[in-house]
Order: C-alpha cells, then structure tokens, then sequence
C-alpha cells in the first residue's frame, strides 16, 4: 500500500495562513507597505435619513490641514453608481436626495488619514426632511414601492386545504437582522496606471465586480482595472457587493491626483454606511392533522431592504426557498415582498437569507407542536422528506438526497435526547425560578447560487521546472480555508506533498470573470477548476513519458511525488525539468461549471440546486425567569460534509458558523432611532458572542458515512453556510424553557433576537402579568 503524500484530499491540515495569524505575520491590506505620495479618504456622511440636499458647504472642509481635494458627483467621469444589479440606485455619493442616515456625500483626500477624518466632519450641510420609512411595518402600512420583482413559489392550492384542515393557525413572527461584524474592515487602496490603468486592491468576495464598478464610475473598461485579493479578515457576505463604493473612490481620487490612494472608514462609519443582514415580518396561516402533519401552508416574508436593491431580490428569493427546510409542504404558497426603506441597503449574509426563511419554517413546526402537546421532534419526524410521493419542494425541485432522518436518529441517541428532555421537563417541575429548555432542530440547505450564471469558476495552475507548483484561481479567502483546500486538491492530482504549492493572490489578470466567493461554493467551483488544471498538466506529462519510455498510458499513475510507468519509477521534480527541456507546456487553466441546474423565476420552478448538505443541533438552556437572562448549557451537532477534504478545516466551519448563528438569533440586536439613526453602531452597544458565551459544552461531529451523490470535488460538501442555521435549535430550547411556565400549553412566538428582555416579557406574558 502507498503511503498518503503530505497534504493531500481527505487529511486534516492547518489552513495555510494559520501560523502567520497567530503570529500577527498575515498581511492584511491595511499592512501593506504604501508607496511613497499615498493620500488617504474619508467619507462624509449624511445626517438625515430621508431629504432634499439644499446645500452643502463645504468650505471648512476644504481649508482643513492636509485636505487635498474634496471628491463628489461632479467629480465622477463615468457612472454615479455602484449597483451590483444593474438598476442604477446605488450612487457613489448622494445626488441631490439623501435616503439614509449616513448615506455617503462626498469623499476628503488628504495627506494623512487623521486629517481626512476630521475634516470629514467640518461639513455644513442643509436637508429639507421628508419622511422616512424605517422599519419592515411602517413601510408596510405606508405602502412603501419595492425594491424589486417579488418572488411567489406555489404547489398545490393552499385555499381550500386551509379551510378544510382539521387544525388552522395564523401567526406572525419579526426576525432581526445582524451586523457582519468581520475584524478587518472595508479598506481598499488604488495605484494608478498608465493611460486608464488602475491597480486596485480590495478587502472583497467579489474582485471581478469590483473590477466592473471601479470601470463604471472611471468610464473606463474592465481591462483597464486590475483588482488583488490576497485575504480578508472576514466577510461572511457582507463584501461581497460592499467593497465596491470604497475601491471606487480609491480609484476615483488615485486617477484624479495620480497619486495612490488609501481609504479605511472607521468600525463605527463601516458599520453605519454599509449593509447588514435582511430583517424580515414572517406572516403564516398554516394548516394540519392530529399527527402534526402540515397540510397547507400560506405565507408572506416581507423583508426591510434599504434605499437601494443590491442583493435583495435573490436574498428574498432565497428566503422562500429554505422555509420548507426538511419538511414536505403538500399544498403550499410563499410570497416574498422586498420593501424599499430609508436605511442602509441590507446586502448578502452567511446564508443568504436561508436562514430568516427557515426559522419561519420552524416557527410552525413550534406551533403545531405546543397545540397539539407533542415534542417538536415528533412533529418535525412527521413532515420530512421521503417517499415518492413526499420529495417535491415548493419550488418543484425534487428532494432525492434525503439523510436527515437518519442524522437525526443518530444524533438523538448519541446525545441521549430523549432522557435529557424528560429531566428537563422534570426540573422545571420543582424549579421555581431557574427553567430549563432543549431542543432538537435539523437543517436542509441548497448548494448553488439561485443565479444560475454565477456557478462557473477557473484556475490557473503553473508547475516550474524545479517541480514547484503555483495554484491561482477566482476564489477568495477570508479565514475560510479555501486556498487550503484546493491547494489540497492540487497536490492529490499530483500526488505531490503540499508543500510544494503555492497559493497566489487572487487576481483579475489572471483569472478574469470570476464569481463571488460566496453561496459556500468556494471549493465546489474553484476546486473543480483546479484539478480541470491540474489534470490537463498531468496529460501532458504522461504523453511525454508514454513517448520517452514507450511504456502504454493506461499504466501511468502519479503516487507519492512520482510518475509510476509500469516498472519505471521517475520522481515528479525529474520528470518536469526533463519534459520542460524537451518544451513541454507546464501551465494550463481550468474551468468548471456546475451541471444539471436550472430555474425559471417568473414561473417559480426549477432545479436551483445542484444538492443538499443536511445536519442536526441539539441545545439545552437555561433561562432565569426574573431577570431573562440565559445561558446555553450544551450543545450536539452531527453535521453533513460529504466525504470531507479537511475534516479540521470543516469542524471549524461549522463550529464558527453556530456561535455566529447563535448571536444572530440571541445578542445581536440593531436598533435604530426615531430619526433613522442607526444607534448600535460599536462593540459597546451591539453584542457579538464572546467566548463566554458558546455551549459550555460543546460537540461537534461530522457525519462519517457521507459521500456527496453528485459528481462534486472528491464527493465533499459544502459547509460555509448550511451549519449557521443549527443555532436554531438555541432559539427554540429558550422557546421551550418560557413555555415552561405555562405549562408548555402556548407557543410563546419569540420574535429574534431572543434577548433577555425579550425572554422576560415573553414569560410575563405567559404568566398574564
């Protein structure tokens, strides 16, 4: 048996940056060494959520210490617009109307950052107010326009299945958003070309569309525009669209003064002028028998969206596509409405707005449970997936990887589910003020973008003839171990150790038209590419061989950094500079796109996804009914990741993805003021978990029996997003511990985040105080 080359698919490996994160040696874009003559920007921010501009002096700002120029519309050669979507309602700065509070103005350019910060601030600026519509009901009632084409996704006719079902509730549930909160902040720095050339480098998932933005608002073409990513810190969606208004004014001043040119928006400025997480009213009427089996459901998902659509509408999309999550909905309609407000455009999200749309699929299974007394598990058992004639979701996709009932059943009887609920249910007996809760929730989650057009990725890959192997591609990292794990790839298609691979900046110039790191595909695409690369690279070496030793192709392997030809053994390092000499080409590109996917939105059918990942949390709580404060005593996962390239990798995903999702749904609350003013803009208002706060116990396990169906990279999985929705189960033992004081005779429809304020107006409620 040949031993495992070092670092190859299927091992556990630190992510490729590990030491140099932990060493403070990761150099992040605000660490690169800035070239002499840098200035630096600073955006003004509006200070009205909704107005006419009457005027703006902008004087002081003008004359302030260091102040270079001061950038607005008038300054822009090109497009006054960073829309990702092409709808042109996303200006770089404000014209003539501000639409929300902190909306960028203009820009400063200074000699020093300090400078232009301060000088930011000097501004005088005149608003005529008119209305703002700040919240998902107050633009409800007001009416408010929509952002973009609603969604419907419809099977069966729920009408009469509603009226004629034994069991009919009607409820409502607000689901908050969340802040993305990633250590590094937008930044980006532009160094102008000759002619029309700029070099931007940019704290983005997206390089390509900051590459179109950038050559928009420059009116210059993308060839002109090179945009470098080597890392982030962090960006969970929220650079995916972002990034772009901060590279465009980089670009923008760096051409203007052909100097470089270098913005960072403070945490507090980052937080305010740029997009979050959609919160979402989610309105039901569902209807089901004495077993707790749904059979109909009506539902509409209006989501708060901001000034501007960015991504609202395949966010809102999305969100209909996950209520369903593990559970057959026979005759079934959702609705989703992107409604236009006047706060920040919300924009993309771990999840992508999956997980508001599967927590209101879960608010019913919570429903039906505590009218009808059950455990929620039995009513979740009773609705998934199965059979032929119990597999079609409501967007006519049929569900033919179902394994969610046998995670379910392993997970309930590793972590002794059962036993557990029935001594929390006996502590809550003859504890007065301390309640307990527990809950076992699972997750479905589509792999694919919804556009179908984004599911396409490439490589570049270099083998020199010093047997050193160079892997770019289109995807970008941002702590998530994607260069790891393609650079794993690599090496197993060689069969070489992995320390013989670099991973280089993702780059436009070398790998152009790429898609956003995002919808967990970044191995899924870029892998593929990768190893397409990799393999046209080993053809040619196995030609040249097959030629030089006249050994047949059909017995050439790569094993354990050799070329094996029958008996002939040739070290990888040897056999490339011998076929470099004989004028071997040793660079190829690669390309994948993902098969067999489809979707027609204005009919709402189709097969948006190329598979589903699966896994199940269980979580136990306990809550102190005076005070609503809490604390999750344990947590037990079993996740799926196909046949896993980087188990240790993928265990940290999905660790991290939790706690993030447990924030969401507990801590992280936005608040914004009466005047539009977003007020929990800084770590000491806005509360992100710290270490405190994760399971105090806390197993976490992969599904070792999995191997993906589809013919996806070495039968893995995708795992960035599906494990965030597993901190449902959080929300749901609160939900249980509350109930407690009634007995578990009412629903106490905890609206998210379920903060301890919340938790203790939920049990007064309960209590009828």
């Amino acid at each position: 048996m040949n031993k495992p080359i070092k670092g190859g698919v299927h091992q556990s490996l630190a992510h490729e940056s590990a030491h140099k994160h932990v060493a403070g040696q990761a150099e992040y874009l605000d660490d690169m060494i800035e070239p002499a003559g840098t200035l630096h920007a600073y955006l003004g921010l509006s200070t009205c959520a909704h107005g006419q501009i009457i005027s703006m002096n902008l004087d002081a700002v003008r004359r302030a210490p260091g102040v270079i120029d001061v950038l607005t519309k008038d300054d822009i050669p090109g497009e006054n617009d960073v829309s990702p979507t092409g709808l042109h309602d996303e200006p770089v700065f404000a014209d003539a109307e501000v639409q929300f509070y902190g909306q960028p103005m203009f820009a400063v350019i200074a000699e020093t950052r300090d400078q232009a910060r301060r000088a930011a601030h000097l501004a005088k600026v005149e608003y005529d107010q008119a209305e703002a519509l700040l919240d998902v009901k107050s633009a409800q009632q007001a009416g408010a326009e929509l952002v973009t084409k609603p969604l419907k996704l419809k099977r069966g006719d729920p009408k009469p299945a509603l009226e004629n079902a034994p069991n009919r509730i009607k409820g409502e549930m607000e689901i908050g958003g969340q802040d993305h909160f990633y250590l590094e902040g937008h930044i980006a720095m532009a160094i102008p070309g000759e002619d029309d050339e700029v070099t931007v480098f940019s704290s983005t998932q997206h390089p390509t569309e900051i590459q179109h933005m950038v050559g928009h608002v420059l009116g210059t073409s993308a060839n002109a525009v090179n945009v470098q990513v080597r890392r982030m810190g962090g960006g969970f969606g929220g650079k995916e669209t972002q990034g772009s208004l901060f590279a465009a004014v980089a670009a923008l001043a760096a051409k203007k003064h052909n100097r470089a040119v270098k913005i960072r928006p403070d945490r507090d400025d980052d937080i305010v002028a740029t997009g979050k997480r959609h919160d979402f009213v989610a309105s039901y009427d569902v209807g089901f028998d004495e077993n707790g089996k749904i059979l109909a459901l009506d539902a509409d998902f209006a989501a708060r969206c901001g000034f501007s659509a960015d991504l609202s509408g395949p966010v809102t999309d999305r969100a209909l596509f996950h209520v369903d999550n593990c559970y057959f909905l026979p005759d079934v309609e959702l609705r989703s409405l992107p409604l236009k407000t006047n706060t920040v455009s919300n924009t993309a999200f771990r999840g992508f707005g999956g997980p508001q749309g599967m927590l209101g699929g879960e608010r019913l299974i919570e429903e039906i449970a505590y009218a009808l007394g059950k455990d929620p598990l039995e009513v979740r058992r009773a609705n998934f997936y199965g059979g032929k004639d119990r597999n079609l979701t409501p967007y006519h996709q049929e569900v033919t990887d179902c394994i969610i009932e046998r995670i379910v059943d392993e997970l309930e009887t590793s972590a002794d589910y059962q036993e557990r609920r029935a001594a929390v249910i006996e502590f809550n007996k003859s504890s007065r003020i301390l309640k307990k809760g527990i809950a076992l929730t699972p997750v479905k989650f589509g792999i694919s973008f919804t556009a179908t057009w984004y599911n396409q990725a490439g490589a570049l890959v270099h083998v020199y003839n010093d047997g050193t192997i160079q892997l770019n591609h289109g995807g970008t990292e941002m702590g998530q171990g994607l260069y790891t794990k393609v650079a794993q790839v690599v090496a197993d298609e060689f069969q070489v150790d992995i320390s013989t691979i670099k991973v280089t900046a993702t780059r436009t110039d070398k790998v152009p038209n790429t898609s956003a790191t995002a919808a967990s595909s970044g191995t899924d695409l870029n892998g593929m590419a990768a190893a397409d690369a990799a393999q046209k690279i080993k053809g040619r070496l196995i030609a040249f061989a097959t030629e030089k030793y006249g050994i047949g192709p059909a017995e050439a392997r790569f094993v354990d950094n050799h070329l094996v030809m029958g008996d002939t053994k040739i070290p990888f390092a040897e056999l490339v500079k011998d076929a470099y000499m004989n004028r071997v080409q040793l660079s190829a590109t690669g390309f994948y796109k993902t098969p067999d996917i489809h979707w027609d939105r204005d009919a709402g059918k189709g097969t948006p996804f190329y598979y589903f990942s699966y896994g199940a949390a269980i979580s136990e709580v306990v809550i102190d009914t005076l005070t609503g404060e809490y604390f999750v005593e344990r947590t037990d996962v079993l996740h799926d990741v196909g046949r896993s390239i980087n188990e240790a990798i993928d265990k940290g995903q999905v660790e991290g993805a939790f706690v993030q999702g447990m924030g969401w749904l507990t801590t992280e609350e936005l608040w914004w003021s009466k005047e539009g003013q977003l007020k929990t803009h800084a770590p000491s208002t806005y509360k992100i978990p710290v270490a405190s706060d994760r399971p105090r116990q806390f197993n976490v396990n992969l599904v070792n029996w999995s191997e993906n169906h589809k013919q996806t990279i070495r039968r893995s999985k995708a795992v960035g997003e599906p494990p965030f929705m597993l901190a449902i189960s959080v929300l749901e033992a609160l939900s249980m511990a509350v109930a407690s004081v009634a007995d578990y005779k009412k629903c106490p429809r905890l609206d998210a985040p379920a903060t301890p304020e919340r938790i203790l107006m939920a049990v007064n409620r309960l209590k009828g105080n």
